[in-house]
């Protein structure tokens, strides 16, 4: 293994890798000793393992405060949505595999399509500093774009107030809509969150091996595996 690649992505002799632990696809649970299990830390795992060193996984609770903590020495690969916002501090690689988000509508909402919701007077409701709340504030024209902090906010908030719709991954949908009687998941969807692996700006050689990383991962069917073995339904390779 190139010197260069390891002094830039374990500069300290371990990977320190950046979990969300927000993500419930790709975290889907804690080893015996605590560690985060699922896709994303294997991944890292993996990725330590062609680098000859132990892995150390840093966990965050929501991906924007793992984000926020690029360039400040305390993790050295980020595995998170790939957003242009967090590009600015971050090289990310291609994405190793994506989720699609989607909206949820009351029973008698006259919101038929995703293409309905960006209308005036709609209001939506999102989790903040989510991947695709991120893609919302950049994309949305006309209705509101209404994030709140608390990760069971946005659908409380929803169902409180009425609100017209409320945007999150479809697989979470899934389980919010079990809330919303005759609640409607619209078809289709907004975007995709592209997870992707990243590391901070000026590590040129890290960056170009994680990007080697992740196309052999996916060209190798390891992500595939991944995904099978910890059981994720939602989650697909990223084409």
């Amino acid at each position: 293994m190139d010197r260069q690649i390891v002094a830039e992505l374990a500069p300290t002799g371990v990977l320190r890798a950046a979990i969300n632990m927000g993500n419930f696809l790709l975290v889907t649970g804690k080893t015996a000793s605590g560690d985060p299990s699922g896709v994303a830390p294997d991944m890292a795992a993996e990725i330590a393992k062609r680098l000859g060193v132990s892995v150390r996984y840093v966990p965050y609770e929501r991906p924007s405060t793992l984000a926020d903590a690029a360039g400040t020495n305390t993790w050295d690969i980020g595995l998170i949505g790939a957003e242009p916002q967090r590009a600015a501090k971050i090289a990310f690689s291609d994405a190793y595999c994506e989720i699609e988000a989607t909206y949820l509508v009351h029973s008698d909402s006259p919101l038929k399509s995703v293409a309905d919701v960006d209308r005036a007077g709609v209001r939506i409701a999102v989790r903040r500093g989510a991947a695709y709340c991120l893609w919302l504030e950049r994309n949305i024209k006309h209705a509101t774009v209404m994030s709140f902090e608390a990760a069971d906010a946005p659908l409380n908030q929803f169902i409180a107030e009425k609100l017209d719709a409320l945007a999150a991954l479809n697989p979470g949908l899934l389980d919010d809509i079990k809330k919303v009687p005759g609640g409607k998941i619209l078809p289709g969807r907004f975007m995709t969150v592209q997870q992707a692996i990243g590391t901070g700006k000026p590590n040129t050689a890290g960056a170009k091996f994680l990007q080697e990383f992740v196309t052999d991962a996916k060209k190798s069917g390891l992500v595939a595996r991944l995904i099978e073995k910890h059981h994720v339904a939602g989650l697909s390779v990223a084409s």
